[in-house]
C-alpha cells in the first residue's frame, strides 16, 4: 500500500491577524499526482510556501512589514516533522518547490542554469545521472544547453525550472502554477512534461488554474477557498458538483 510523502495536520497560516490557510489537511502519497485548486487568493501558493520552508523566512526578513506570520498545525514529509526545518535542509530531504512564474537566471546558459539546482549535492555521479535524467524527460533542454536561458520561449523556460528543481533527487514536486501566462498549445507541452516527471516516480503536487488540464491527470484533486479545504476526490467526481463548479471552479 503506497505510504504518504507528504501529510499536512491543520495547517494554519497567519500573517499578523489575517489568516490565509486556515486549518487544512492534505496528503500525498508515493507515486501520486494531487491537484491543488481553486479561486484566486485561496492560498494555494501560501500553502506550498508553508511546506517548504518560505513562511518561515518570511516571517524572519519580513517581520514589521506584515506583522508577526504565525505558522500552526503539523507539516509531515516521508513521516517525519519538517514544520520548524528550515528551507534548505527541506530542500535536502527530496521536497521541492518550482515556484510560479518560473524564474531562471537569466543571464546564465540553460546548462548552468540546471546545474544550479544540483548546489547542495556533492557527488558527481550522481549529479551526473540527475542530469542525464533531465535531459531524458526534456531533450529539447540538451539541444539548448549553451542558449542563455533568457532567450528561451515561456514554455522552454518552464521546463527549465522544472529540470532545475529534479536535479536533487526530487521525491515531491511542488509546482505552482506552471501554466502561468504561456499560451494554450505551450500550456499543453508543460502539462505533458509534468507527465512525464510524474511517471518517471516523482510524487507531485499540483498548484494551477487551469483546472480542466489538472483534473485529466491528478489522481487526486482538493479544492481550496478562502484558506480552507471544501472539497476532494476525483476530477470526475469534482466536476459533477455543480455547486463546485459554479462557485470555485470557474466552469
Amino acid at each position: 500500500m503506497p505510504q504518504p510523502v507528504l501529510e499536512l495536520a491543520k495547517l494554519t497560516v497567519r500573517y499578523d491577524r489575517a489568516v490565509i490557510i486556515n486549518g487544512v489537511d492534505l496528503v500525498v502519497n508515493e507515486g501520486e499526482l494531487v491537484g491543488l485548486v481553486g479561486p484566486n487568493g485561496a492560498g494555494k501558493s501560501t500553502t506550498l510556501r508553508a511546506i517548504s520552508g518560505l513562511v518561515a523566512w518570511d516571517a524572519e526578513v519580513k517581520r514589521g512589514t506584515f506583522g508577526d506570520i504565525v505558522v500552526e498545525g503539523e507539516v509531515k514529509f516521508l513521516g517525519q516533522s519538517i514544520k520548524h526545518t528550515p528551507a534548505h535542509e527541506i530542500r535536502r530531504l527530496g521536497l521541492v518547490l518550482c515556484p510560479e512564474r518560473r524564474r531562471p537566471f537569466r543571464e546564465l546558459t540553460v546548462l548552468e542554469n540546471i546545474m544550479a539546482g544540483a548546489y547542495l549535492c556533492h557527488d558527481a555521479a550522481q549529479v551526473q545521472g540527475n542530469l542525464d535524467r533531465c535531459y531524458e524527460l526534456f531533450p529539447r533542454l540538451k539541444e539548448r544547453g549553451a542558449q542563455i536561458a533568457g532567450t528561451l520561449s515561456g514554455g522552454e523556460q518552464q521546463m527549465l525550472a522544472i529540470a532545475r528543481a529534479l536535479m536533487f533527487d526530487a521525491k515531491l514536486l511542488c509546482v505552482d502554477e506552471p501554466s502561468l501566462g504561456l499560451a494554450p498549445k505551450i500550456v499543453e507541452e508543460v502539462f505533458a512534461a509534468l507527465r512525464r516527471v510524474h511517471e518517471s516516480g516523482v510524487a507531485v503536487l499540483l498548484v494551477e488554474q487551469e483546472v480542466g488540464q489538472v483534473f485529466k491527470m491528478a489522481d487526486r484533486n482538493y479544492v481550496l477557498s478562502q484558506g480552507r479545504i471544501l472539497a476532494q476526490g476525483s476530477g470526475e467526481a469534482l466536476m459533477a458538483d455543480e455547486t463546485l463548479r459554479a462557485g470555485y471552479l470557474g466552469l
